[in-house]
């Protein structure tokens, strides 16, 4: 089952256990563990607590959710942020990896996190993310179950400066709001803002791979991505036709001598609705798990849009999410966790289900 980001108050989450940012003393704090004692019925959370006394940093124990809708809280002890040389990172990863294992041990098939140590320990967010995500998606390679990281907004996260940097100066030059749009002449060629007329052959531009070619067009200079194409040779894409996006995801895994477990893992998909798609070769995907598969077989930009036209989707610049996701494939980050905590940022719909 995948890892998802959701914008929420963790008291309210549905899921079979949720989290508690627990101190070793396991007593009421403040911020999350504070509304989790208030949500869960103050006085009988902190009875079940005291009874069982401790928990070591990064560790775990379990108690009912009392008046939660949650079956059981599970109170995990992260570290207090001292810099990142007292083992932080290992201690964190830990309180990750023991509370899932309880869940586990319980037969549960959903839980919900909050960011740990992120609050008033004073984790850096973006490593507290990374070290969440790595515990996270290890469990899930070995073990099926509902993992949400719940968020309360945006500043919740914090993105890695450099990344977001980069990001932003290609969503500039490639994102098209749809008020913007321009027709020019009778042909009503449309006019991207940030978009070269040699680009507007194409529904997005090309690979990064890709080598620009200046071409003279009147008394302006455009450059022109020469594309490469990787593995599309017209004799492969002739023979592929009238493949529907099933047949053709089937094949691109055949092809790449992966299994279909590391494939939908990798594409945050549940195992499910993977079988579905496997079972049916008209099988109707949305549009963000043709992209999730996209990111797992690490195709270019070439063979995604290929992928997309089979399920009957392009990119497109009017889509910021399109956009976000087509800067990770050009530079080969493949990441999925990377990339939804990318769209997480901007407010859009993230990979994976």
């Amino acid at each position: 089952m995948p890892f998802l980001m959701i914008r929420n108050d963790i008291t309210k989450v549905q899921a079979d256990a949720i989290v508690n940012p627990a101190n070793e003393g396991l007593l009421e704090g403040s911020g999350t563990s504070r509304a989790v004692f208030l949500a869960a019925g103050e006085k009988k959370l902190i009875q079940a607590c005291a009874r069982i006394g401790h928990c070591d940093v990064g560790r775990a124990v379990l108690t009912e959710a009392f008046a939660l809708p949650a079956r059981y809280i599970i109170h995990a002890v992260g570290p207090c942020w001292q810099g990142g040389g007292r083992q932080e990172a290992e201690y964190l990863y830990s309180a990750y990896m023991e509370s899932l294992k309880l869940a586990l041990e319980k037969g549960l098939k959903s839980i919900a996190f909050p960011l740990l140590s992120a609050g008033s320990y004073g984790y850096p967010k973006e490593e507290a993310f990374k070290v969440a995500a790595s515990a996270i998606s290890d469990f899930l390679w070995e073990h099926d179950m509902l993992v949400y990281l719940v968020l309360y907004d945006r500043k919740s996260l914090a993105v890695s400066q450099k990344l977001s940097a980069s990001v932003k100066e290609y969503i500039d030059d490639h994102y098209v709001e749809t008020k913007n749009e321009e027709f020019e002449g009778g042909n009503q060629a449309r006019r991207f803002r940030g978009t070269s007329s040699a680009q507007m052959s194409t529904c997005f531009p090309g690979s990064a791979a890709a080598k620009e070619i200046p071409i003279k067009t009147g008394e302006k200079v455009f450059l022109k991505k020469k594309k490469r194409i990787f593995g599309r040779s017209l004799n492969n894409l002739m023979e592929h036709m009238e493949e529907s996006f099933s047949q053709m995801l089937l094949r691109l895994i055949d092809e790449r001598g992966m299994k279909d477990s590391e494939v939908y893992k990798k594409a945050n998909i549940d195992r499910r609705h993977f079988s579905k798609i496997r079972k049916d070769i008209y099988y109707a995907p949305n549009k963000k798990t043709v992209m999730a598969f996209a990111i797992a077989l690490e195709l270019s930009l070439d063979e995604s849009k290929d992928l997309l036209m089979r399920a009957g989707y392009a990119f497109s610049g009017a889509s910021k999410s399109d956009v976000i996701i087509s800067y990770f494939i050009e530079h080969e980050r493949y990441d999925i966790y990377e990339i939804n905590e990318m769209l997480f940022a901007y407010e859009q719909p993230l990979l994976g289900g």
